[in-house]
């Protein structure tokens, strides 16, 4: 079985330790961050499958990081699921309207809080997307977040991942710089087209010998994944 990651934000440090001695016994694999700054970065470093957020935070609040999430491209699918000490009904409300996909009221019991988390990420796993990809040896685990070339696993940042997994679903199709920053970077990240040719060079190279022949240059548009020559 392959371990979800789960992001803990909280303040409260005792809050964090109960709540992932939980989800460890359950098998997920666990961050944490005291604040919605540190709870941001590691959102992009590490990506995890999902977020449990306190509401209530000293600086940026749960809700306006639920906010900045839900906004931007590359986190808007990231399951959110509230931990709040409040119960009142219009909170609740203001936390789904955030975007967040579930919510929780303290005290909650370990128990079901695990049972809520794997109904939100079930519901927010659309299908096919678990399912590894083979071409040619290279194997791509969407789950693990894994690539493997005839077995031996392989090493590269979290953009070459990104582009590759593009790829390999999106084969035998030339696409534009300007195609792939959309589609891998997010529509409304300000990155030049050229830093698409630096991440093309990484992954050829973690790719090595084998398999770097699959992505190739399409002169005067951009770059395909392709089986043929």
């Amino acid at each position: 079985m392959t371990h979800k990651t789960v992001l803990i934000v909280d303040d409260e440090a005792s809050i964090r330790e109960m709540i992932a001695v939980a989800l460890e016994m359950a098998d997920y694999r666990v961050l944490e961050a005291e604040n919605a700054q540190t709870a941001h970065a590691m959102v992009v470093d590490h990506q995890p499958d999902l977020v449990l957020l306190d509401w209530m935070m000293p600086g940026t609040s749960g809700i306006e990081l639920a906010r900045r999430l839900k906004r931007e491209d590359t986190t808007r699918e990231l399951p959110i699921i509230m931990l709040t000490a409040k119960s009142e009904e219009d909170n609740k409300i203001q936390g789904l309207e955030a975007g967040a996909d579930d919510y929780i009221t303290k005290p909650f019991s370990p128990r079901e809080l695990v049972a809520r988390l794997k109904a939100v990420l079930r519901r927010t796993t659309p299908q096919g997307v678990e399912d590894p990809i083979e071409i040619e040896g290279l194997l791509l685990d969407p789950v693990g977040h894994r690539i493997s070339s005839k077995g031996h696993a392989l090493d590269m940042g979290p953009t070459e991942y990104r582009l590759l997994q593009f790829f390999m679903t999106h084969p035998e199709r030339a696409y534009t710089r300007g195609q792939l920053l959309d589609q891998v970077w997010g529509g409304n990240v300000y990155v030049e087209e050229r830093t698409v040719d630096v991440h093309i060079r990484r992954l050829r190279k973690a790719l090595g010998e084998a398999h770097q022949h699959l992505i190739q240059t399409v002169r005067g548009t951009g770059y395909r994944f392709s089986t043929r020559d």
